[in-house]
């Protein structure tokens, strides 16, 4: 009777797979938890550690208005630069000391022989003679009467007046004056503009974002006329400072929002941020995930469509790609060609893409599973041919996937770094070959070579890079599970990346909304891209000003 009663007990290894699934999602949330509470400590103790030597600034100085010792303070602050340049001359009407003060390479030369140097050496000698004369020179004269620049401004402190000038601008300083002037814009070489490269398209605006901030919003105004178009100006960076803009519709974004993310910029404290990507991480939700939490992009029509959305676009001076906030999964995945092009063609563009995200990301696990644990589940005559083409493999599945899959990645990344007449075509050929020798010698399978191909241009399919990145990288996690417990434990990985993704939030927005929580009002604009004419609102998620499209 015992032996018939235990017989409908599960066998040992079916209740260590339970167990397994049991302590796995546990220790997973107890990890997450003791890394969050050790990170949080350890930054409020060095905040707290933060000496007043830390927040010494420098005594602030005055412009005297004494030449010589001016002069002198310049040189012996920044003179010591060998790219700093003085160009002393005499403006003769007034029998005045001059001097320029410039970085060498970041002022217009012209401009500044035609609309400086020759104005206050000879104008007053040419035209000026003729008409009454103030009684001595000052800076309203200069740039009233004199210099026809568009941009000059006044510095009466010194500290000021070093950090315009490292900056690219040229300063003025004039014997008798306490105050310099700044005149002309800094104008150091830049990129022409080009088509982006990271989001190519076949149709739509072929012009891209480049390194220079004030081009970056200038792109955004030429999009087309809008008085509710608002940038607002930061400065970032506590040792090399640079310039941040956020832009938003005024009318249109949410208060709240746009609020947060002003206080979670101006609480950044870096020496310095070369590119757009620091200021993602620094002002995220969630540094543990693996899902970014800002969209990067290098085009001006798409941040125009997504402040109009009542998202936020942070541009930073030095690099050409945007930040769009907030975001939520289904926008990575969704390119503005989708809109460029009819309904049904962009919908299905759109469903093409989210199954190549499945495949790219699901494809190696399911693979190992059947292949390891569940052959039962896959059609008899399949099977029998997978089983052909696996005869005398010496490695189990999980290996052979590995190296195949480390070798892509390996490929991958080799065609980027290499330059462009070589990297495309080193990493189809490198792939070829590799697969075909990998083939024959009999270290993998031919069918697996068919799985990691497809997996491979399935993620390529991605529209957002960095989106491809995360789920290359979750792809090796989701095949250690169907390694361990096969078709349990890939479901069991989609699961928790479900549960992950519906617990993530962007700046307080859900990121799988409009699935959780559920809007089907959005849904218009989720796998089925419906006709421009029946979008009529905005999604509800942003909880904007305006709800409607038109007026």
């Amino acid at each position: 009777m015992w032996s018939k009663i235990i017989s409908y007990f599960p066998s040992w290894s079916t209740l260590f797979q339970a167990g397994l699934a049991l302590i796995i999602p546990l220790g997973i949330y107890y990890i997450n938890t003791s890394i969050y509470s050790f990170v949080g400590s350890k930054g409020a103790k060095s905040k707290h550690n933060e000496g007043p030597m830390d927040q010494q600034h420098e005594p602030s100085s005055k412009i005297t208005g004494n030449y010589d010792s001016d002069l002198q303070a310049i040189r012996e602050a920044i003179g010591e630069n060998s790219d700093v340049h003085f160009r002393e001359f005499m403006v003769k009407k007034f029998h005045a000391r001059s001097m320029l003060v410039f970085i060498d390479g970041m002022q217009d030369e012209k401009l500044m022989s035609e609309q400086v140097l020759e104005v206050l050496m000879f104008e007053g000698q040419q035209g000026q003679d003729q008409q009454e004369q103030p009684e001595g020179l000052s800076n309203s004269f200069i740039k009233e009467s004199l210099m026809p620049l568009t941009q000059i401004s006044e510095v009466t402190r010194m500290e000021d007046l070093y950090e315009f000038i490292l900056l690219g601008h040229t300063a003025l300083l004039i014997e008798g004056m306490k105050e310099v002037l700044l005149v002309g814009p800094p104008n150091g070489a830049i990129r022409s503009v080009n088509e982006p490269t990271s989001e190519a398209l076949l149709r739509g605006p072929r012009i891209g974002f480049t390194e220079v901030l004030s081009e970056n919003t200038s792109m955004l105004r030429r999009q087309g006329l809008n008085k509710s178009l608002e940038m607002k100006k930061f400065q970032v960076g506590s040792r090399i400072k640079k310039d941040l803009v956020i832009a938003y519709i005024k009318d249109i974004v949410n208060p709240d929002l746009l609020e947060e993310i002003s206080r979670r910029i101006s609480k950044i404290d870096m020496d310095f941020l070369p590119e757009s990507g620091y200021v993602e991480q620094l002002i995220e939700d969630n540094y543990l995930s693996p899902f970014q939490q800002a969209h990067n992009t290098e085009r001006p029509d798409r941040v125009i469509n997504a402040l109009l959305e009542g998202r936020i676009a942070i541009l930073l001076d030095g690099t050409p790609f945007a930040l769009i906030v907030p975001v939520t999964f289904s926008m990575l995945l969704q390119s503005p060609e989708d809109y460029y092009e009819r309904w049904i063609p962009g919908t299905l563009l759109r469903l093409l893409r989210f199954s190549g995200a499945f495949i790219a990301l699901m494809g190696p696990a399911l693979y190992i599973s059947f292949i390891s644990f569940h052959p039962g589940l896959i059609p008899t005559k399949l099977v029998i041919s997978i089983i052909e083409t696996r005869e005398g493999v010496p490695f189990p599945s999980v290996i052979e996937v590995m190296i195949l899959e480390i070798s892509i990645e390996i490929l991958r990344e080799a065609g980027i770094r290499l330059p462009k007449p070589i990297g495309p075509a080193m990493g189809i050929v490198g792939g070829l070959v590799i697969g075909d020798a990998a083939v024959n010698a009999g270290i993998v399978s031919p069918f697996l070579v068919i799985v990691v191909a497809v997996t491979a241009i399935s993620s390529f399919s991605i529209p957002t890079y960095s989106a491809g990145i995360t789920l290359r990288l979750l792809r090796f996690v989701g095949m250690l599970f169907a390694a361990i417990l096969g078709m349990f434990g890939t479901i069991l990985f989609f699961l928790l990346i479900c549960i992950h993704l519906t617990k993530l939030k962007s700046f307080g927005v859900p990121y799988v909304t409009p699935f959780s929580p559920m809007r089907p009002s959005d849904w218009k604009d989720l796998y089925i891209r419906a006709p421009i004419s029946l979008m009529k609102r905005r999604p509800v998620m942003m909880k904007t000003q305006q709800r409607k499209r038109r007026s």
